[in-house]
């Protein structure tokens, strides 16, 4: 087999003691396992190595990756009001851009793009043109299974505690009155702020909401009910998402907390191969998913991709390179420190962003917090001596309009770049491993259901590329 003293040496540098010797010892195990078959470890093959199924499924709860729950039943008056809202380009500020206008259905709930472009464009996906070639500083992250996350965005800037306590941007301006309405964690607030950024929806000028200071949080969010309101076959929905409360006592968290609704009842996955492997079907995966699902589980990957999503709610900085607009950091503003822009008393959490969920991962390119890869296998390389691959990234890799915004900040990266990462050199052949592992985590796409209405209250037209 591929395993050897450099491969062991990979997997337990900085482990802790007590799972070293856990992960020594399966080791042993599988090291005593002889493929039978020809092909094994190569393409799709049929026969699985003894032992291998039991291996991966030690290893798996040694990282407490069990199967992810389904959430319990959404009203359907409340999914059928979130997904109209969602789609809706009513609350956009020119009536523009609509939320799922970035997060289009058929690019994995992407938009096939490294950095997004919001309001004041025209096209979809990687047909979207800005006539002033403006982007969004970062890639739009894709919406599945967002229930089993506790941060949301990519600097987990909206986000519960263990308490109850919402921790977003609008501090006390997201009132008491308003989270009680929330029925779905953080989630139910992640909504009620792209419909507050002018690059993403509510525009510089040319409308109402536009007109409103950016600290006005309240009376934007307000000024968007009086556009719903006006609206009757939207006060009719809201009512009965909401039974007994008169649509004048609602607040756009009664919109945020029911588009959460749609985003759970529509978008949450939990039947890829990986689950029926979890089930107890061995022949779920195969030889070749199994041997990645081991290697993923043994490597350092696991270490933060774990738990039944295959994220910790955590932020790392992975060493990815940065160009676009950034988020007005460092001395020419083009900078995006990430994490450390929302957790501003803790320096290390410069260039960190949250650990990106893997379920369906193999349609969400492209990845990195700036979609810096298109291809999934490149971007699992990429952890392979992240820290030459940052110093050498091709800029020409990108579209055109981006490859002169590379940020010469490398050295400044590497500072902070998270110690796991430290010495990880993989052999091409266990990122081919770990890539066909991936396509283990990704539903078969006839059980997803159709999300995209066939139109919206407004009138306005809906995306559909």
């Amino acid at each position: 087999m591929a395993w050897n003293r450099a491969t062991a040496e990979i997997m337990t540098r900085n482990q802790p003691v007590g799972h070293t010797i856990v992960i020594a010892t399966i080791l042993l195990a599988a090291c005593t396992d002889q493929t039978t078959g020809p092909g094994s470890g190569s393409g799709n093959s049929k026969s699985i190595t003894p032992g291998l199924t039991e291996t991966v499924r030690v290893l798996a709860a040694s990282r407490h990756i069990g199967s992810l729950s389904s959430p319990p039943p959404v009203r359907p008056a409340l999914v059928t009001l979130g997904q109209a809202l969602a789609f809706d380009k009513v609350l956009s500020g020119n009536r523009d851009i609509s939320c799922m206008t970035c997060h289009l259905p058929a690019f994995g709930t992407g938009d096939d793009r490294s950095l997004s472009i919001g309001q004041g464009a025209t096209g979809l996906g990687p047909h979207r043109v800005h006539p002033q070639s403006l982007f969004i500083p970062r890639n739009a992250p894709s919406l599945f299974n967002l229930g089993a996350m506790r941060s949301l965005f990519l600097d987990g800037r909206v986000s519960e505690d263990s308490l109850g306590r919402y921790h977003t941007p609008a501090g006390a301006r997201l009132t008491p009155k308003m989270t009680a309405v929330f029925e779905f964690g953080a989630l139910s607030a992640q909504p009620l702020f792209p419909v507050l950024s002018r690059e993403e929806m509510r525009a510089f000028s040319g409308n109402e909401l536009a007109a409103i200071p950016d600290d006005d949080m309240r009376r934007i969010w307000a000024a968007i009910m009086v556009r719903l309101g006006a609206i009757p076959e939207y006060r009719k929905m809201f009512e009965a998402a909401y039974p007994g409360t008169p649509f004048e006592k609602m607040t756009f968290a009664h919109a945020s907390n029911a588009i959460a609704g749609f985003l759970i009842d529509r978008l949450h996955f939990n039947q890829s191969p990986w689950d029926r492997f979890l089930a107890g079907d061995n022949q779920a995966l195969s030889n070749d998913q199994l041997i990645g699902a081991r290697d993923f589980l043994s490597l350092r990957c696991s270490i933060c991709h774990n738990g039944p999503a295959f994220s910790d709610n955590q932020f790392h900085n992975v060493a990815l390179a940065q160009f676009g607009p950034g988020k007005g950091n460092g001395e020419l503003k083009n900078d995006d420190f990430g994490r450390l822009n929302v957790q501003r008393d803790d320096p290390v959490m410069r260039y960190a962003f949250r650990t990106s969920p893997l379920r369906n991962i193999v349609l969400t390119a492209p990845y990195g917090h700036d979609g810096a890869f298109f291809n999934l296998r490149d971007f699992i390389a990429h952890y392979s001596e992240s820290d030459v691959k940052l110093r050498i990234f091709d800029p020409t890799t990108l579209e055109p309009l981006l490859q002169g915004t590379l940020v010469n900040n490398a050295s400044a990266i590497l500072a902070t770049r998270d110690t796991i990462l430290n010495g990880v050199v993989i052999p091409d052949s266990i990122i081919d491993h770990l890539t066909t592992f991936m396509s283990a985590l990704t539903d078969d796409p006839k059980h997803y259901p159709s999300v995209t209405p066939a139109r919206v209250p407004s009138g306005l037209p809906v995306d559909r590329p």
